[in-house]
């Protein structure tokens, strides 16, 4: 797959820059609140639920529920044109959060049962990794 027009992230990034980082090495980070014990996730500087700012990093297995997922059968964006059709899926972490992703290896996107495990898989560009999922056989 061509890597030169993916959308990546730009830093710096003060809220999502440590989870980025970590994932140069393959791992999927998220935080909980030392607080509350809130498990938050998208990164950012404060609790979803008590708006505490005392996070923690901490590292995900990378396994988790496929929630949902839609196909995408015509992309327009230069990155993904060649890629349709693909699946973006939400994943449920065994952890208890929700990521946003995409689907990888799939011989037809619009067959994978929802509900089925999913384990994390990569794809390396220079600065970082992006994390995809693999259906689990």
């Amino acid at each position: 797959m061509s890597k030169e027009h993916w959308p990546l992230p730009r830093f710096p990034e003060p809220d999502t820059e440590p989870f980025w980082r970590a994932t140069k090495n393959h791992e999927l980070r998220y935080q909980t609140c030392n607080d509350c014990g809130t498990v938050v996730f998208y990164p950012r500087a404060h609790c979803t639920r008590c708006l505490g700012a005392s996070l923690t990093w901490n590292l995900s297995a990378g396994k988790g529920t496929l929630y949902s997922y839609t196909v995408v059968r015509q992309s327009r964006h230069p990155a993904f044109q060649e890629l349709a059709p693909y699946a973006i899926a939400w994943i449920d972490l065994d952890e208890g959060f929700r990521l946003l992703s995409m689907l990888t290896d799939l011989e037809d996107p619009g067959t994978v049962p929802v509900g089925a495990r999913v384990s994390v898989a990569w794809e390396d560009f220079t600065e970082l990794s992006l994390p995809m999922f693999r259906v689990d056989r």
